[in-house]
């Protein structure tokens, strides 16, 4: 803040010395009494704005950590400045106990879907315990030489991003055994976005566990407030947490992620597209899976003729190995370039794009049977209700599905701001 305010000194005088000084800044008072008149300077210093993140603020956890043996939930997204948060912390003296990584692993090499075995991370030789293999929640024989947990992974803000889930999983394991849990906050690329059907008890799955809709507006750390909340962790339990919040940052600002959060979204475009277009997911089409372009485009060889744009899925190692329609010709839509302030805008989820595709298909009885996508799970896992499927088959517009989201949508947004630690 100092180097702000030395700016501003520094251009005041220099505008005085012109006879430029601008007069807003300056108040007289006492002017009927020269002996009482007093000059009063405003500076209107700028406010610092850069976004911090809640790992980059060492100093308001270091003392939190110092002496305790420490379990870290991380992935490739768990940085401060151009380093991992885990080599940034054993710089600093923290104990490093283990490193506990979820889907796509603790260095993000690893494809969706694709289990991981426990192993020893080479370059810090602790060991790496995988949350997406053999178990998914912390064991209390993971836990025995611990004292403290932290969790640090960017989030994209949609219920059918996994690390949510890791996140209940491991504040129940941390509830269960008394450990503390250190969340340290990130912010939300989709932020502003609060839009879907809340899910179904029904299609409860590994894509999504909680009564959320498919985009929550929330960040890891309002989310893990809502879960001890709610009640919504495994026998009502409850984790004792200490959220290190984001600096200079609210819900409808832009984030522009510093690193990918997992292998296919690896573009900006993705990640804003992501809560409209992994809906494709649960349908027989591809959505660039197989391309360095996924999620910002679609398509199938059976819609030949129907539109223009054509791609061609292969495998590529570490993001889609047996890609739906692998070395067939896809047409559909290229939405590289759609521009997602439309989505700021409406601040809603685009269905209009897999309506458009069903109604341009020739195959409507196999539109929503992804035969490769056993993962994923069905169109009624990732939307979250059994009705989606027959609405958009009945030929129901736009606004009468969104009509039958409610009043579940509207009960969400209003429980959710009992949580929100960006107001």
């Amino acid at each position: 803040m100092k180097k702000y305010i030395s700016f501003a000194l520094t251009s005041l005088i220099a505008l005085s010395a012109c006879g430029q000084g601008p007069k807003t800044l300056e108040q007289e008072v006492g002017k009927g009494d020269p002996s009482k008149k007093t000059v009063i300077r405003k500076i209107n210093t700028p406010v610092e704005t850069t976004i911090r993140t809640g790992a980059e603020q060492t100093e308001k956890y270091l003392s939190l950590l110092k002496g305790k043996r420490v379990g870290m939930v991380v992935n490739p997204t768990s940085i401060i400045g151009t380093q991992t948060s885990v080599d940034s912390l054993l710089k600093l003296g923290v104990k490093i106990q283990k490193i506990f990584g979820p889907e796509h692993g603790f260095r993000g090499d690893a494809s969706a879907g694709v289990k991981i075995d426990d192993a020893v991370d080479a370059k810090t030789e602790i060991k790496a315990v995988s949350l997406y293999g053999k178990h998914s929640t912390p064991t209390t024989e993971d836990l025995a030489d611990i004292d403290v947990m932290i969790f640090d992974i960017q989030d994209v803000g949609v219920r059918f991003y996994t690390y949510i889930n890791t996140l209940q999983h491991v504040m129940e394991a941390c509830a269960i055994n008394k450990k503390e849990l250190l969340i340290l906050d990130r912010p939300n690329p989709n932020g502003y976005l609060i839009d879907g059907p809340i899910l179904d008890p029904k299609f409860k799955s590994g894509i999504g566990i909680q009564p959320i809709p498919i985009a929550h507006g929330l960040t890891v750390g309002e989310y893990a407030q809502m879960l001890n909340g709610e009640g919504w962790l495994k026998d009502k339990v409850k984790c004792k947490i200490t959220v290190i919040k984001n600096a200079n940052y609210n819900h409808d600002m832009e984030y522009v992620l510093p690193v990918k959060p997992s292998p296919n979204l690896n573009t900006a475009q993705s990640i804003l597209l992501y809560p409209s277009t992994c809906l494709f997911e649960g349908t027989y089409l591809n959505h660039g899976r197989g391309t360095m372009f996924p999620f910002t485009i679609v398509g199938a060889p059976y819609l030949k003729g129907k539109f223009d744009f054509s791609f061609t899925p292969k495998s590529i190692k570490g993001m889609s190995e047996t890609p739906l329609f692998q070395d067939q010709v896809c047409y559909g839509l290229d939405l590289r370039k759609y521009d997602t302030a439309e989505l700021r805008k409406t601040k809603q989820v685009n269905i209009s794009w897999l309506i458009e595709l069903y109604n341009a298909s020739p195959k409507k009885e196999d539109f929503f049977n992804n035969k490769l996508s056993k993962e994923m799970g069905t169109i009624e896992k990732l939307v979250g209700v059994g009705d989606f499927r027959q609405q958009v088959i009945d030929g129901k517009s736009e606004q009468e599905i969104r009509a039958s989201w409610e009043p579940g949508l509207s009960a969400y947004k209003k429980m959710r701001l009992k949580y929100l630690l960006y107001k």
